[in-house]
C-alpha cells in the first residue's frame, strides 16, 4: 500500500451545545487507502467525516490535506465528493445526467462526458442504465448512480456516511464486495462511516475504532478483532469473554481460578489485566479433558455452529461450537494459549463480557423499548 500520508487530522476538537463530540483526535490518512471510522452512534466518526469535507470547522486542532492545511477552505474547494446515506439523486433527470452532473457544472466535452459515464456505468455494474429515470431503480441502484455521480470528478477522497444503512442484508453485503472493488480499481482514497463491525471487517485496510468523541485504536482488520487494545473495542468487534485476570508472569495469565499458559508479555508481575478469549477460540471436551468445566444455561443453533452459554463460577460464557450440547450439561473446555489475549485495564473494564443477561428476547425487548423512545 501506498504510505504517503494524505489527510492528517492533528488534536481536532469539536463541541456542539457545549457538549464535546470530538476530544482532541489525531488520525493519519494514507493516499489510495481503505479507511472506516466504527463505533456506536454519538462517537463522533459521522463529524470527523463532515470536518474533512468541509462540512463542519473544528473548535481547535488542525485539518492537513497534501501537505496544507484546510481548516477554512470550503467543501467546493476541497478535492473531496461525498455519497451520504439519502443519495440525494435529482429525480427530474435520467441516469446518465445524475452522474453527468459534475462534468456538465465544469462544462466539460460532450464527447469526454459521454466517455466518462459509460466507464462510470460499467464500474458500478449499471450498463444500459443510461436512460431509466432515478426513482424507477431499486435503492442498490440508486445507490450505485450517487456513488457514480461522486467518483466521475475523479476527487482525491471520497467520502461514504453509512451509504449501506438503508440496504437489506444480502444486498448490503454484494455492495461491500463492489465498494472494495470500485476502491481498488480506481485508487481514490475512500473514508468510509459505520457502525456495522462486519462491514468495517471486510472491506477496509485500516479500521478506526472510535467511542466518547475518542479514537480507541487505529489498526487493520484482523489486528483490531485479534488484538484489541482495551474491553471496549473487544466487546464492540465481535462476540468476547472478557475476564478479570492477573498477569502472573510473563506468559502467565491466571483467570477464572486457573492459570493458563498464553503469549502476551510486558506486563508488571500480578498485574491486573482483562482478558479476552473469542467464542470460536473455545473447544468442548470431555470433563477430565477439560482445564475449566461448567454448566450450559442456553443453546441457540446459528446456523454453522451453535451459541451456548455457559456458567463458569457464576460467569457467563459465550462458546460457539459445532458440536450440540443439551441445556443443563456438564461439559469442559480447553483454551490454547494463542486464544487468550491480555489487555491492560481501562475505563471500560468491568463494564462487558459477561453474558448473563443474553437471550434473544432481552434483544428483542430492548429493540421495541429504543423504538418507542
Amino acid at each position: 500500500m501506498n504510505e504517503t500520508t494524505l489527510i492528517s487530522l492533528r488534536d481536532v476538537s469539536k463541541a456542539f451545545d457545549g457538549e464535546t463530540v470530538l476530544d482532541a483526535i489525531s488520525l493519519d490518512i494514507h493516499d489510495k487507502e481503505f479507511v472506516t471510522l466504527l463505533g456506536p452512534s454519538g462517537c463522533g466518526k459521522t463529524t470527523t467525516l463532515r470536518i474533512i469535507g468541509g462540512f463542519e470547522y473544528p473548535d481547535a486542532g488542525t485539518v492537513i490535506f497534501d501537505g496544507k492545511e484546510i481548516n477554512d477552505v470550503p467543501p467546493y474547494k476541497r478535492p473531496v465528493n461525498t455519497v451520504f446515506q439519502k443519495y440525494a439523486l435529482f429525480p427530474n433527470m435520467n441516469v446518465f445526467e445524475n452522474i453527468a452532473f459534475g462534468l456538465r457544472i465544469k462544462k466539460t466535452s460532450e464527447e469526454e462526458i459521454v466517455t466518462r459515464v459509460k466507464e462510470m456505468l460499467a464500474l458500478v455494474n449499471l450498463k444500459g442504465f443510461e436512460r431509466r429515470r432515478v426513482n424507477t431503480l431499486s435503492g442498490g441502484q440508486q445507490q450505485r448512480v450517487a456513488i457514480a455521480r461522486a467518483l466521475i470528478n475523479n476527487p482525491k477522497v471520497l467520502l461514504l456516511d453509512e451509504p449501506l444503512g438503508a440496504l437489506d442484508l444480502k444486498l448490503r453485503k454484494d455492495m461491500q464486495n463492489e465498494l472494495k472493488n470500485m476502491q481498488q480499481k480506481t485508487g481514490i482514497t475512500f473514508i468510509y462511516v459505520t457502525h456495522d463491525q462486519e462491514e468495517a471487517l471486510s472491506m477496509s485496510d485500516t479500521v478506526v475504532v472510535m467511542s466518547g468523541g475518542k479514537i480507541q485504536q487505529i489498526g487493520s482488520p484482523t489486528t483490531i478483532y485479534n488484538e484489541p487494545i482495551n474491553a471496549f473495542v473487544a466487546d464492540f468487534i465481535g462476540e468476547s469473554n472478557i475476564l478479570n485476570g492477573v498477569m502472573i508472569s510473563d506468559f502467565k495469565a491466571k483467570f477464572s481460578g486457573q492459570t493458563f499458559k498464553c503469549l502476551d508479555s510486558g506486563f508488571a508481575p500480578n498485574e491486573p489485566v482483562d482478558v479476552v478469549v473469542r467464542p470460536e477460540d473455545v473447544d468442548v471436551v470431555p470433563l477430565d479433558k477439560g482445564m475449566l468445566s461448567g454448566t450450559v444455561t442456553s443453546v441457540t443453533f446459528k446456523g454453522v455452529h451453535y451459541e451456548i452459554i455457559v456458567d463458569i463460577g457464576g460467569f457467563k460464557w459465550m462458546i460457539q461450537t459445532t458440536d450440540f450440547v443439551a441445556v443443563g450439561e456438564i461439559i469442559g473446555l480447553y483454551i490454547e494459549p494463542d486464544a487468550i489475549h491480555v489487555m491492560k485495564k481501562s475505563e471500560f473494564s468491568g463494564m462487558f463480557g459477561d453474558y448473563s443477561s443474553y437471550s434473544d428476547e432481552l434483544d428483542r425487548l430492548s429493540d421495541v423499548t429504543e423504538e418507542n423512545e
